[in-house]
């Protein structure tokens, strides 16, 4: 089968042999999910929503990382702090349907990680099926720390893969895990050479777009169900519990003592 291409700014579709490949670039190292990427790669989700005739999608950043998560800097994540709340609640669904979007595709999805991977990268990369990292790549939720709590409705996502002791650690320490460890919790399923970690990712792909279509797609979805049959009931609420703590004291304390490098001082306001 010949490749075809659907390009948009920041993110590409390549197809070939039953399987798409999704990339996305920012055109730096960090490759942040602006709002414009994110609205993007929920686009993408859409496109190959409908598409029969791919069977596998690999998802991957860009040659230096995968993400560093939400873009703060970005105007267009910032401009919500002048809306109404209603606007802003409006305005804050963009990761958690990006992530919905992907984590409702059919086909079987397998995420490429190198270098790094935090916050809404982690919230992106859990939505997915099948996780492949470089052995250098780190994973780490800033969330918490931050004075934020985790969204996106990742976290009944992260409990079902390393169990809920673990996703408490991960999720409220807001340390690093480097691939190795990740792949001892269960959050990762295999850990290759770093820069390898897409050729192995289409090597699975591979392996998942010679097999029947309908039975794969029927079998991850009975599965997807009964692993998250409560996973809305648990997190319908968490886009109104990141607005409330972003303004919180607390939050602003946590920005300001990271950008000043010192050791925050935390009040519960």
């Amino acid at each position: 089968m010949s490749d075809t291409e659907n390009k948009f700014e920041f993110v590409t579709i390549v197809r070939k042999d039953g399987v798409a490949t999704v990339s996305f670039d920012r055109g730096d190292r960090l490759n942040a999910l602006s709002a414009d990427l994110m609205t993007e790669l929920t686009r993408a989700a859409r496109v190959l929503e409908d598409d029969v005739s791919v069977h596998a999608v690999v998802l991957t950043g860009n040659a230096h990382t995968f993400s560093a998560g939400a873009d703060l800097a970005d105007p267009k994540l910032a401009q919500r702090r002048q809306s109404t709340l209603l606007e802003q609640r409006q305005q804050v669904r963009l990761g958690p349907d990006m992530c919905q979007a992907w984590e409702q595709l059919e086909q079987m999805t397998i995420v490429a990680l190198e270098n790094f991977c935090i916050g809404g990268g982690v919230a992106l990369a859990l939505a997915c099926d099948y996780r492949i990292a470089g052995k250098s790549t780190h994973l780490r939720l800033p969330e918490v720390p931050l004075g934020m709590n985790m969204s996106w409705h990742s976290l009944p996502r992260l409990a079902s893969l390393v169990g809920p002791a673990r996703a408490k650690e991960f999720t409220i320490l807001g340390e690093k895990l480097f691939a190795e460890d990740a792949l001892t919790w269960g959050m990762i399923e295999k850990v290759v050479d770093d820069g390898t970690a897409a050729t192995a990712a289409h090597e699975m792909a591979a392996k998942i777009a010679a097999l029947p279509p309908i039975p794969v797609r029927m079998s991850k979805q009975a599965i997807n169900a009964a692993a998250g049959a409560l996973n809305y009931s648990t997190t319908f609420m968490d886009r109104d519990q990141f607005l409330l703590t972003a303004r919180s004291e607390d939050q602003r304390e946590a920005v300001s003592a990271f950008l000043e490098k010192r050791k925050p001082k935390f009040h519960g306001k």
